[in-house]
Order: structure tokens, then C-alpha cells, then sequence
């Protein structure tokens, strides 16, 4: 890891870079795969998970009894652990379902917004060396409280063929059914368009690989909706002298073994602390099975040192990290002062990994600096938000004028007829 003393205002743009990918040439191969999935449907699906995946499919969806063996395979502690974090995940979850008030904004005028279900929705589960069932457990629990009809999963198969047994377990736990052994740009794109087994989409969620998230990007607000601009994961961890630093390293560690494109960013006003903190990732990284991931994942990444843990808020809100740990004394005052992040640790023993599990928040979160403007999943996620009107005749003389006046000002003379006809007729029932 890089380690930069006492940066200045100046260079906070070049520190704050994420890894970048040069989707040019990606976008050309991952548009290819797409017009396939359109033009061939099941077939073509069958044919590019052989070509990119070297798996030999009988069949798309996964049956019942794949299903049932996947319940033996799974062992009793694994299960007891999904079972507690779907508890906390729903207890967080379903007090974000709120009902709205009717409002009366003026005499006669009632307006009110009402949560509806988005349909049908569709998510994209990583498989192979890191099978997310957690994914599952976090996107179809908000979207079973919301009321989606229709939840359409596609996840990567084995060289047999086999979907983890965790992910179809968890899968069984939610009651979702209709899972699909398609991996990669293809599974994005029988989401978005529908096939002859998987059914169409209105918005996809879930991460992916640099293909699963270029398609997703190429279809978005094209064709389908999606959850949110995603990118490598990435973590940001504030730290003072109170902190622990074998805790510090094991966080970041947690973050670079996610991909080679991975971010960790350290932030210390304690010259001890970066010391101390990089003694300890040299330690633990040895002891990683994912230790070549993490490694070059710690290549893109970095250690700061500023003035005082004012400039480390000021620096992190700028960044605006997926995740955020504050491991220093007054977390919860700096915490207070935080604008920017996906989702925000509060001190030495809120690991990252609480939440990726079973805290109960979400953990699909705007990565690459889209926290300034985007956030987590959650149970908005899968709503769409109606508004309703009822203007009573006395309702729409009290702001009719005020329409017209401002109808005709912006030259549309359409518009103000639609008030002007109303009001004629009630004014002559009126008797004026």
C-alpha cells in the first residue's frame, strides 16, 4: 500500500481514484453477448454458458429436488447463521415500509403518494469461488416485504452444473423459486429481455464481474432499471490512537480479498497507527487464502496521514467510500459529521463484515463515489412511489386561477383551457 504523509487539499482528487476499467472494447464483446440472448433465447444462453463457463446444461432452471439435496448439503451451524441473519435483516428492514398521509394543500384539494410494488425483479447472485448467498438473504428479503410479485434469480453453476447449496438454501428459506444457472453478461440480458424460461424484468439488482456490470450499465434506463452504478467494492476506515490496529488491518483485508480491483483506504491523524496498522497487514495477509487478491488489491490502494481527524471527515466525506469504519475515540460525535458513505461503522468492534452479514443493514451500496448521490438497497428499492390528486370542484376554483395565470404565461394554451372549461361549468352551476 501506498502511504502518503500530511496530504494536501491539492492532491485529494488523485487520492481519492478509484481502479479504473477501460469498458471500450469490453463494451463491443458484452453488447455482442447481449444481441445473442435477444436473437436466441434458451439456446443462446445454453450455448455461451458452455463457451465462457465449460458447463454442459440439461436444463436452465433448477428443479425441486436440487432444491432438497441442496438442504443436506448445507451443514446445521451454517443454517442457524442464515436463519439469524434473515432475522436481523427483516427486523431492519420492515420498519422502512411506512404508510403516507393524505395532505390538504388547499380548500378542496386532497394529494397523497402511495409505495406500489415494483412487479417483477430480477437478480444476479456471484457464484464460483465466492458463492453470495448473503446477496440473496439481503436483496429478496426487502423485496418480499415491499410485495414484488415476481423475483427471478440467475446465478453461476459449477462444472457439473450445481448451484452452491447455500445460495439455493437461502433461496428456499425466502421461497424463491425461480432460480436459473446462468452466469455473466447473459444472465443480465435474459433478465432485461425475457426467454422462453426466464421471465422479464422491470429492475435488476445484484453485483457482478466487469461483464455482469458493463451489460448492466448498457441496459440501464434502456431497457430495464437497475439497482445502482456499481463498481469494485471499497472500504475507508478512520483511525485514531484509541484504535486496535490488528482490528484496522483485518477490515481492510476484508475488502481487498473481494477483487484484484478492490479499494482500501486507511485515514490516521497517528503517524503510529499507519505504522503499526501496515506491520499488521504484512502478518495477516500471509495467512489469507485469497492472499494473491488481496495483494494486488492492496497495490490500488492506500495509507493517509492528515493533520487531525476533522481533515480525515472533511477527506472521507470527499471520497465518499462504499464502507466507512470510524475506529477512533469520539466516533459517534465524528459520525454525526459524515455526508457521504454507503453505509457507516461506529467504532472498534463494528467490524465491515457485521454488515455484510447479519447486522441487518444492507450491504449492496453505490461504490466509486456514487454515494454523494445514490444509496443503499433497501426497501424503497423495490417500490415505485404513485402520487394521487382529488380536486373538488371548490377545490379547483381556489387554485384555478393560479393555473391559468400560469398556464398562459409558459405559452400553454392546452393546459389552461383544461381550467378554463371547468370553471365555466361550475361557476354557471353556480348560478354566477
Amino acid at each position: 500500500m501506498e502511504t502518503i504523509y500530511n496530504a494536501e487539499l491539492t492532491d485529494w482528487n488523485e487520492l481519492a481514484k478509484r481502479p479504473t476499467l477501460d469498458f471500450s472494447e469490453l463494451e463491443l464483446k458484452v453488447q455482442e453477448i447481449i444481441s445473442k440472448v435477444v436473437k436466441g433465447g434458451d439456446k443462446a444462453l445454453i450455448e455461451l454458458t458452455y463457451k465462457f463457463d465449460d458447463v454442459n446444461l440439461v436444463s436452465l432452471k433448477v428443479s425441486a429436488q436440487e432444491f432438497e439435496n441442496a438442504k443436506l448439503k448445507v451443514d446445521e451451524e451454517l443454517k442457524q447463521a442464515i436463519h439469524l441473519a434473515k432475522k436481523n435483516i427483516e427486523l431492519f428492514h420492515e420498519k422502512q415500509f411506512l404508510t403516507e398521509s393524505k395532505v390538504e394543500t388547499a380548500k378542496g384539494v386532497t394529494c397523497w403518494r402511495k409505495s406500489l410494488p415494483i412487479q417483477n425483479v430480477g437478480f444476479y447472485i456471484p457464484g464460483g469461488s465466492a458463492p453470495l448467498f448473503s446477496t440473496l438473504l439481503m436483496l429478496g428479503v426487502p423485496a418480499l416485504i415491499a410485495g414484488c410479485k415476481s423475483i427471478t434469480v440467475c446465478t453461476p453453476a459449477d462444472k457439473e452444473g450445481n448451484i452452491h447449496p447455500a445460495i439455493l438454501f437461502a433461496a428456499d428459506l425466502l421461497g424463491i423459486k425461480n432460480i436459473y444457472k446462468i452466469g455473466g453478461a447473459q444472465a443480465i440480458a435474459a433478465m432485461a429481455f425475457g426467454t422462453e424460461s426466464i421471465p422479464k424484468a422491470d429492475k435488476l439488482f445484484g453485483p457482478g464481474n466487469q461483464y455482469v456490470t458493463c451489460a448492466k450499465q448498457l441496459l440501464a434506463n434502456k431497457q430495464v432499471a437497475i439497482d445502482m452504478p456499481a463498481g469494485p467494492s471499497e472500504l475507508a476506515v478512520i483511525a485514531d490512537e484509541s484504535c486496535i490496529p490488528s482490528y484496522v488491518a483485518a477490515d481492510l483485508l476484508s475488502q481487498a480479498e473481494h477483487g484484484t480491483d478492490s479499494q482500501v483506504v486507511l485515514i490516521s491523524n497517528c503517524k503510529d497507527v499507519i505504522q503499526n496498522v501496515k506491520k499488521e497487514l504484512d502478518g495477516q495477509l500471509n495467512l489469507l487464502p485469497r492472499k494473491q487478491i488481496a495483494e494486488r488489491a492492496l497495490t490500488n490502494s492506500k495509507l493517509i496521514l492528515v493533520q487531525n481527524l476533522q481533515q480525515a471527515i472533511d477527506f472521507s466525506n470527499f471520497y465518499a467510500p462504499e464502507h466507512l469504519i470510524i475506529a477512533a475515540e469520539n466516533a459517534e460525535a465524528l459520525a454525526e459529521q459524515v455526508l457521504n458513505a454507503g453505509s457507516v461503522f461506529i467504532g472498534n468492534f463494528s467490524c465491515e463484515s457485521a454488515g455484510d452479514y447479519a447486522s441487518g443493514t444492507n450491504h449492496t451500496l453505490p461504490t466509486n463515489g456514487f454515494a454523494k448521490a445514490y444509496s443503499g438497497v433497501s426497501v424503497d428499492s423495490f417500490v415505485k412511489k404513485i402520487t394521487f390528486q382529488n380536486v373538488s370542484p371548490s377545490g379547483l376554483l381556489s387554485i384555478g386561477n393560479a393555473i391559468e395565470i400560469m398556464a398562459q404565461a409558459e405559452g400553454l394554451d392546452a393546459h389552461k383551457n383544461a381550467v378554463t372549461i371547468r370553471l365555466k361549468d361550475i361557476l354557471k352551476k353556480n348560478g354566477n
